[in-house]
């Protein structure tokens, strides 16, 4: 099966996803200035999660581009990514909701977590039909920042129970080391186009 129907059906998750993160927002409650306040957590907790939907969002376009089949396997490995996003409005509300305090923020780490290896997985049962020659496996080499955003995961967790401020500085740590599209795949891509 060709890879174009399971990218368009995570493209409109996806942007259903960042539709409700959007839709928990409330406005301020007055014209002032100062009344934006109260609600600048809300704000930047959903830049964040925002941020973290879209850096899923290409990197998991980048990675299809370079999928030439999917199988039932890879179809259940996307709908398990897929949950754990969906999640994100969730966490993200009750994280902002409950001012950063220790569960919200424990457990938006756990969907983080959870997110980045059911992405691994997903990559991995591409990687295994497509053999060790595929694009996808020589563009994606000992993946490094993969690695580096689990152990940030799991140390910000930690970290989440006695300085949840500290957590988030981690979750923004990782969402930066990603802001950039990961060139990989898409260099892979143009070096073989060019070939």
């Amino acid at each position: 099966m060709k890879s174009t129907r399971l990218e368009a059906f995570s493209d409109g998750v996806l942007a259903i996803i960042i539709t409700i993160m959007v839709l928990e927002m409330k406005a301020p409650a007055g014209p002032e200035w100062s009344n934006l306040r109260p609600v600048l957590s809300v704000f930047l907790t959903y830049v964040l999660s925002f941020i973290y939907v879209g850096i899923y969002w290409n990197n998991h376009h980048h990675m299809l581009q370079a999928t030439e089949r999917v199988s039932g396997a890879v179809l259940w490995a996307n709908l398990h990514l897929l949950f754990w996003l969906s999640l994100i409005p969730f966490v993200t509300r009750w994280m902002e909701h409950e001012q950063f305090a220790e569960a919200p923020t424990v457990l938006y780490g756990v969907v983080l977590l959870m997110a980045a290896l059911s992405y691994w997985l997903l990559q991995r049962l591409i990687v295994s039909m497509h053999g060790t020659n595929a694009k996808l496996e020589q563009a994606i080499g000992g993946d490094t920042k993969g690695k580096w955003s689990i152990g940030l995961y799991l140390a910000a967790i930690i970290a989440a129970f006695w300085a949840p401020w500290l957590a988030v500085a981690f979750y923004a740590a990782v969402a930066l080391m990603w802001l950039i599209p990961d060139r990989r795949i898409e260099k892979k891509l143009e070096d073989d186009d060019e070939a």
